[in-house]
């Protein structure tokens, strides 16, 4: 795939060295899991290839560039993805080595700049606000870019600006395999020609909601008075707003791996029951779960933590695949407790705790799972948003008449009304 670097400019580019201007690079990895798959195997190189189920029940986690040129998209599901593209080669995933060679990016970034945020597993900003007095930013970033093609072995693309909302349109704009510099004073010449679907928080239902009042470009969405967008679109309509015109304060949040959310129990009475054990283990993982999933977080490593009757206390940890799928949390949870559990003795406490935590929305393995199975999860977290979390209870943790009913649920939210 050829290397492409672009710069938009009415003449040369020399960043100022005003320290107060902000510079934002975001890079982001292309076509992840497909290049990650294409490492592995060198004869997928150039081909349609789409990683997800081989059923037609399930969905494409993701697609080659080689692919989409036939309409192929993420979140497809296999079937029509099969129907539009009949010779792509479907590939089934493995999280494990997708989040082995993301750990490897992030080390990389970490290890050249001074402050940066992953904002999902594939994607990264980097404040390099300042660095000019001592580098030139768009060298350094070009540089950073070639470390990381080689020692990964993954194309990546980057756009540079002032702010987070123009580097991250200017890398879809480079992509695939390419860089893109917006430079001071240049965002609207560059955001207002691209069509609306280009800008992010612009998902289908606004897209062609804008579209029927004829806008199709940023531009003619920035003529819109904010007032009418806000009438229109409420809160969103302001930010679309402010968007158009090229305007985003957000900073870069500084990327902690250790952050982490958990939860433990002290039993009344010490126990070895492993059955009571389970369910309470079952019970803090959806809950733990369900609360990642409310703040669009995913997980990297899950510690298990006991306490014997003798208060000595034991833990032990495993680095998994992303996600924040009950199902498949629950299960590295049990086979952590299994290695950690000495069945002698009785125990005080138990708890889990998820960390290396990584933004990002529910991320199921797809080429696993069906349609069926995501619906699943957000008609669940749907439910719990409305009635609260414990109208749903997974049967592994539940009291005696307290099973998961779906069809209860469904009735109550019948009778609720709204």
């Amino acid at each position: 795939m050829a290397k492409r670097h672009t710069t938009i400019s009415t003449g040369s580019i020399i960043m100022p060295s005003d320290s107060e201007q902000r510079i934002i690079a975001h890079l982001d990895l292309d076509s992840f899991f497909v290049s990650v798959e294409v490492l592995k195997n060198a004869a997928l190189k150039g081909k349609p290839v789409i990683v997800g189920g081989r059923g037609d029940r399930g969905v494409v986690a993701s697609c080659s560039y080689e692919a989409r040129r036939y309409g192929v998209r993420s979140a497809m599901s296999i079937k029509l993805a099969k129907r539009l593209c009949p010779h792509a080669l479907i590939v089934s995933g493995d999280m494990e080595d997708y989040s082995k060679y993301s750990r490897l990016v992030t080390d990389i970034i970490a290890d050249k700049v001074p402050l940066y945020e992953k904002s999902s597993i594939d994607e990264f900003y980097i404040d390099m606000s300042g660095m000019d007095r001592f580098f030139n930013s768009e060298l350094y970033i070009a540089e950073l870019r070639h470390t990381i093609m080689n020692e990964s072995g993954l194309p990546i693309s980057y756009g540079l600006s002032k702010n987070k909302l123009i580097s991250k349109v200017a890398t879809g704009e480079a992509k695939p395999c390419g860089t893109l510099t917006v430079p001071q004073g240049q965002e609207k010449p560059f955001l207002h020609p691209l069509a609306i679907e280009k800008m992010p928080s612009v998902g289908d239902k606004t897209g062609t909601l804008l579209r029927q009042m004829g806008v199709e470009t940023i531009g003619t969405l920035s003529q819109i008075p904010m007032e009418y967008l806000q009438n229109l679109l409420g809160k969103n309509g302001t930010e679309l707003w402010k968007r158009s015109q090229g305007l985003d304060d957000a900073p870069v949040m500084p990327y902690v791996e250790q952050k982490s959310m958990g939860t433990e129990s002290t039993f009344e009475n010490d126990t070895i029951d492993v059955d009571f054990l389970h369910r309470n283990l079952a019970r803090m993982v959806e809950q733990t779960a369900f609360e990642m999933r409310q703040q669009h977080r995913l997980t990297g490593c899950i510690t298990v933590k006991i306490r014997y009757s003798d208060f000595n206390t034991l833990t032990k940890q495993m680095v998994i695949p992303y996600t924040s799928a009950d199902h498949i949390l629950l299960k590295k949870v049990k086979e952590i407790f299994t290695k950690l559990y000495d069945r002698r003795l009785l125990v005080r406490l138990v708890g889990i705790r998820f960390s290396h935590l990584i933004p990002g929305n529910y991320q199921i393995h797809l080429w696993e799972d069906t349609e069926e199975m995501i619906n699943l999860y957000q008609a669940i977290d749907s439910v719990k948003n409305r009635f609260g979390e414990d109208i749903l209870v997974r049967g592994a943790h539940a009291s005696k008449g307290a099973v998961l009913d779906v069809r209860a649920a469904v009735k109550k939210i019948k009778g609720g009304g709204g």
